[in-house]
């Protein structure tokens, strides 16, 4: 899938959070209708098979509640995509990420052959389906998190590129796999941001710390403090065995020796990255002009940067929402040259199914520390929600989602926002911007309300059920915004029928 990741370390983040967030996105001209609820451990599998490969691999028997974000339509899997255990873990899966033939060919991607010609069907790795399913309900802590979905990737493999963020209150690990079985891991610095497009993105790795750590993989932070890097244990006679390493000076690039960088990639993914690196570092660096240090064909873009001011959740929603606005490649734009305009792909694109952002706030109980923020379809006109991820249940209007599409869905209204607006963009950005101020001052507003009665309540059944009440009480507040900016939004597209006429009957 064609989506964008930011992950912002502790001492980056304003509040000192850990954040994680990723747009969703559906491949080109398809849409997949999404809903956010609770997976309780009874509903887990025992014995898991994926749809699309038809893998099939045992589960623990000791699963965790955990919220998710999978396809509201039966047919394809499950795609859990992104969400928070009872262990105060979260995750989200998966980045798409590139490669290269020599990677492919030395360790193939692990595909589902059906049953042909008398020979039996041979079942495919795992892949972004699965994988959100299979680790998030096990797993304590981040690491954890790495060293059980890399010894999955070693014993099924993959049939696809991916990458996958996992997040405790203290760190943040990003893991990319490299071919069919083997993968590295990368603890994010806690004084920086991460931007990943669709596209491998870890430029710098320590390969023989990595392997020298490797018997401290299942320690705890607390246990040992300086672990960096993880990787599969033979990545270095893969590497080695394969040519794989083109550096010069032999120090190993991983974008060079596992990914790729295509005329594509300088259209659909750099540019991205570019842009994102650009808003929130405007001063580290020069992005534009004949002495730029950095353009959308860059292929040496850092994976991570120090920002210039503390980082925002509204921060990482107006990056993940960007057009290339202030360039000359904004798609709705009224200046510049019109060959420019939508020449790179955006980062809120049309098919983004959802974004959620994952903050986990320091200094508070455990069962109230941990904000799911929740928008369904493109980023450019929809909204960021908070909700509480410790609970049991979430509200209707986000968690019941249909094929059919209806005005009781979030998801559904956010689809008929989105549409209309872009058809109408000049007469509607105003209620757009607007309608996600709205929400988001009231969204914050309700938290800070329902944070301060959490604080003076001690009983678990009642700080339970406040949780709840304030998820309620934020869709409540949802369900009315939404409303009203559809119906402004479909009276400014009206206007603008091509039958439109401007005398009345009287």
């Amino acid at each position: 899938m064609g989506c964008t990741t930011i992950l912002v370390g502790k001492k980056a983040s304003y509040d000192g959070s850990t954040m994680i967030a990723r747009n969703d996105d559906s491949g080109s001209g398809h849409y997949m209708p999404k809903k956010f609820l609770v997976v309780h451990p009874e509903e887990q599998p025992r014995k898991y098979k994926s749809v699309i490969s038809h893998v099939e691999i045992d589960l623990p028997e000791n699963p965790m509640r955990y919220t998710a974000v999978p396809n509201a339509v039966e047919g394809e899997g499950i795609w859990a995509a992104s969400g928070v255990n009872e262990a105060n873990v979260g995750m989200t899966a998966t980045e798409t990420i590139t490669s290269n033939p020599r990677v492919l060919g030395a360790d193939p991607l692990v595909v589902y052959q059906p049953a042909a010609d008398g020979r039996e069907e041979i079942a495919g790795g795992i892949g972004e389906e699965d994988i959100v399913s299979i680790v998030l309900p096990y797993i304590h802590s981040a690491r954890e998190g790495v060293t059980r979905l890399g010894s999955i990737l070693e014993k099924y493999g993959t049939y696809e590129m991916n990458g996958i963020a996992f997040q405790d209150q203290d760190e943040i690990w990003w893991l990319e796999t490299i071919g069919g079985h083997h993968w590295m891991a990368r603890k994010v610095p806690d004084d920086v941001y991460v931007v990943m497009p669709n596209q491998l993105g870890i430029d710098q790795f320590d390969l023989e710390k990595a392997l020298k750590d490797q018997p401290r993989y299942q320690c705890t932070r607390q246990e040992y403090t300086d672990l960096e890097y993880m990787c599969s244990a033979d990545l270095k006679e893969f590497i080695s065995k394969n040519h794989l390493d083109l550096s010069m000076d032999g120090v190993l690039n991983p974008r060079d020796a596992f990914g790729s960088h295509d005329d594509s990639d300088h259209v659909y993914n750099t540019p991205r990255a570019w842009h994102m690196l650009r808003t929130l570092n405007p001063k580290s660096k020069i992005w534009d002009g004949a002495n730029a240090e950095f353009t959308p064909y860059s292929d040496d873009l850092p994976w991570c940067m120090v920002p210039e001011k503390k980082v925002t959740v509204e921060d990482v929603k107006y990056v993940l929402s960007a057009h290339y606005q202030g360039t000359p490649y904004d798609p709705y734009a009224s200046y510049g040259e019109k060959n420019q305009r939508g020449a790179f792909r955006s980062i809120g694109v049309n098919r983004t199914d959802f974004l959620s952002v994952i903050q986990m706030r320091p200094g508070m109980e455990k069962d109230s520390n941990i904000l799911e923020w929740i928008a369904f379809a493109s980023n450019a006109f929809n909204v960021l929600v908070p909700f509480y991820a410790t609970v049991d249940i979430t509200p209707d209007y986000l968690s019941s989602t249909t094929k059919e599409v209806t005005t009781d869905s979030f998801y559904w209204v956010s689809r008929m926002i989105g549409a209309m607006a872009d058809a109408s963009y000049k007469s509607s950005i105003f209620h757009i911007e607007r309608y996600q101020e709205s929400v988001m001052s009231k969204g914050h507003h309700l938290i800070n309300q329902y944070d301060a009665l959490l604080e003076k309540e001690a009983d678990a059944v009642k700080r339970m059920a406040l949780r709840q009440e304030a998820n309620q009480a934020i869709t409540d507040m949802l369900k009315k915004e939404a409303s009203d900016t559809l119906n402004k939004v479909l009276y400014e597209l009206s206007n603008q029928m091509k039958n439109a006429y401007s005398r009345s009957d009287a």
